[in-house]
């Protein structure tokens, strides 16, 4: 989810509609205004790059978690991660200037996603191009892929290297993604998925 969105004079009267309108301002949800905001927000994204990394960790991840608990289920699943996300951000925001500034994203709904998936198959392999002398692929298990994704969020808030990225809302969803994921893994124990995942 990113905290910001471009103030660019150029940008057309109906995007800058779209923005007022139906981007999360903290403070707004604070007063019981603008609730709708909280899921409207998860649709909204800055960029082509922000909306194409979401939809990249979406595709990724989310089949076998909808594979998992059925489609209405997932659907529902998906809004709860994300209203936990914008609660986790709401918070984290709750004595600063931050809770004037719109909020927009899916990633926050999508960590919940990841969150389900290191519950449901830590052990599935994600086949990750690596790029450093040379480029290579490694395969890592799920466990320590979103793991150390994980840890990443986490110290980008401790070393408070938030920027205009609300962090907090990547680890809220994440936590509802596990604690959902874990309820789902008591009523039935997901299948394996029968190929490796891929991460660029």
């Amino acid at each position: 989810m990113y905290t910001f969105f471009y103030g660019n004079p150029e940008v057309s009267l109906f995007a800058n509609w779209v923005y007022d309108n139906l981007a999360m301002v903290p403070a707004e949800i604070m007063r019981g205004e603008n609730l709708h905001t909280l899921f409207t927000s998860l649709f909204l994204h800055t960029d082509i790059f922000h909306i194409g990394g979401n939809m990249i960790y979406l595709y990724i991840f989310g089949d076998n978690i909808e594979d998992a608990l059925g489609h209405t289920r997932f659907l529902l699943f998906y809004f709860v991660c994300g209203l936990a996300a914008d609660l986790a951000h709401i918070l984290s925001v709750a004595y600063t200037a931050g809770l004037q500034v719109p909020t927009l994203g899916a990633s926050g709904a999508i960590s919940g996603v990841m969150g389900a998936y290191i519950l449901l198959y830590p052990r599935a392999r994600i086949e990750t191009l690596t790029l450093t002398l040379v480029i290579t692929v490694v395969s890592i298990p799920a466990v320590f892929f979103l793991g150390f994704w994980f840890i990443l969020q986490l110290l980008y808030t401790w070393l408070d290297m938030v920027g205009n990225v609300a962090y907090w809302a990547h680890i809220g969803g994440f936590a509802a993604g596990i604690a959902l994921g874990w309820i789902a893994k008591r009523k039935r124990k997901p299948e394996a998925p029968d190929y490796t995942v891929i991460s660029i």
